[in-house]
């Protein structure tokens, strides 16, 4: 009967435990207002409206209060200092807590999350939270309650005057500096683009230049052998081999790529470092510019690589727009490509 008794005992507290730690930490952080002060003797109780003003308090986590005397106007909040402490709030269950204010303990009831009630001298006081001051005021209050430095503490605090009108103001003015700073990065980003991209058009116009004055002064016999190695590659077993495969419709493989590949430098030499540096190309416009360059008739593209004969015209258009920087068809295209490369 002793041992039921002692196990009862420990189940009831780690049941007790489980519930407290499920219903989780309870915080004063944040800001409250009181309400209502109740009297334990025959008098009437004291009510209190924030517009005619009330005691508010604003506790930094559970360690520091800062209180002061609140009043809400039309056009903002005047607050007159009272008091900075330290608190600590210890846990006594089922929302039974000791409040401490600096070395003086007081019961404090949490009525439920946004209501406590607070008992001095027997006397009680009812807080509300106040969560929108808090979330609009309460640095600023804490700041003035932080700054009273009154040497006469019978003197009576100085008010001070928080403004709404002056809060938005200066929002608007904050919310102004950063979408002008915004809009200023936003300018010198474009301008960096516009930049780069008038290099690399710069840059593409050199490149284009030099492959024209490489292929003017080409000499005549150059000229001959060039086309002489061409003849004998389009008239090679080689080519005849390509050209069936191709014919079968059937999409090529990578070895077919990279034959394809080895017979490009083999004929034109120079042909796929110009391509690559003319333009940053993906894998399909660079296929396509192989095929071209191999004298495969447009049809036949789209067929090999599995597209339709509107996409290959229109990836031969777009690369004549992108490095030229100028409208121009497919066939202004296939030109270009056919008189580079040797």
């Amino acid at each position: 009967m002793k041992n039921f008794l002692s196990i009862l005992a420990v189940c009831l507290l780690l049941g007790c435990t489980s519930k407290d730690d499920d219903r989780g930490a309870w915080t004063l952080e944040g800001a409250w207002t009181l309400r209502q002060v109740t009297y334990p003797f025959d008098r009437a109780d004291d009510t209190y409206s924030e517009r005619d003003g009330t005691v508010l308090r604003i506790y930094d986590g559970d360690s520091v209060m800062y209180q002061c005397w609140l009043i809400r106007t039309e056009t903002g909040l005047i607050v007159r200092p009272d008091m900075k402490c330290s608190v600590t709030l210890i846990d006594k269950g089922g929302g039974e807590y000791v409040y401490l204010e600096g070395d003086n303990p007081r019961p404090l009831t949490v009525a439920d999350d946004s209501v406590i009630v607070i008992q001095r001298q027997g006397i009680l006081h009812t807080f509300h939270r106040a969560d929108d001051i808090a979330e609009e005021w309460g640095k600023d209050i804490m700041g003035i309650v932080s700054a009273d430095i009154r040497k006469d503490e019978t003197a009576d605090a100085p008010s001070y005057v928080l403004s709404t009108r002056e809060r938005r103001q200066a929002n608007l003015i904050h919310a102004f500096v950063l979408a002008t700073i915004a809009a200023i990065i936003l300018l010198l980003l474009i301008a960096r683009i516009a930049l780069d991209n008038r290099r690399a058009k710069r840059r593409l116009q050199l490149q284009l230049q030099q492959i024209q004055e490489v292929q003017q002064e080409r000499p005549q016999t150059v000229r001959q052998a060039i086309e002489s190695v061409e003849t004998a590659y389009f008239a090679s077993d080689d080519y005849a081999a390509l050209q069936r495969r191709i014919a079968t419709g059937l999409r090529l493989k990578d070895e077919d790529w990279q034959t394809i590949e080895c017979h490009i430098r083999k004929v034109y030499p120079g042909f796929g470092s110009q391509l690559r540096g003319l333009h940053m190309m993906s894998e399909l416009e660079y296929q396509v510019c192989l095929l071209i360059k191999l004298r495969i008739a447009p049809s036949d593209i789209a067929a090999v690589l599995a597209r339709d004969a509107s996409t290959i015209s229109t990836v031969r258009s777009r690369l004549y727009n992108k490095v030229f920087g100028q409208k121009g068809g497919a066939r202004e295209w296939d030109s270009f490509i056919m008189s580079i490369g040797a």
